[in-house]
């Protein structure tokens, strides 16, 4: 049998379409790919997102948080200026790695700092979410670092 140009140019054609058939199939069956949103609440994050980049605005009017690292934990400190008696709110910490490591804490001052014990947690990536609340005004403060 004899195979002319138009039959090789037709059978390569065949060939790379089936390999990259067999590649779409097989990693969109592969359970290692999780092709989970990265919120439960996608959607209803979304339709609020105006509103965090007005918090952050006004965030960025203000010292900025500091975070410190000690022996204890993290250690997230809030300016001095700002009577932390008067702050409400929530820390988010996002592990991108680990959705079970994902945790959030009210904030409750006994002064201008809130120590996240070293216990809670783990080695690697973290994303932290600072939204707090003072004298009325929402203030939202993210950041990522390596514990």
């Amino acid at each position: 049998m004899k195979i002319n140009w138009g039959t090789g140019i037709v059978l390569a054609f065949v060939a790379f379409i089936s390999f990259i058939l067999f590649f779409v199939v097989r990693m969109s069956m592969d359970n290692r790919a999780d092709h989970d949103l990265v919120t439960e609440e996608y959607y209803k994050h979304e339709l609020a997102y105006q509103d965090e980049i007005d918090a952050q605005n006004n965030a960025k009017k203000l010292e900025k948080i500091q975070l410190k690292r000690t022996e204890e934990g993290l250690l997230v400190v809030f300016p001095e200026t700002i009577d932390y008696k008067k702050i409400k709110g929530k820390v988010s910490l996002y592990r991108p790695s680990n959705k079970h490591l994902d945790f959030d804490l009210d904030l409750r001052l006994s002064n201008t700092s809130l120590l996240i014990p070293d216990t809670r947690l783990l080695g690697g990536r973290w994303d932290l979410k600072i939204m707090w609340e003072y004298q009325g005004v929402e203030f939202l403060q993210k950041e990522s670092f390596n514990y």
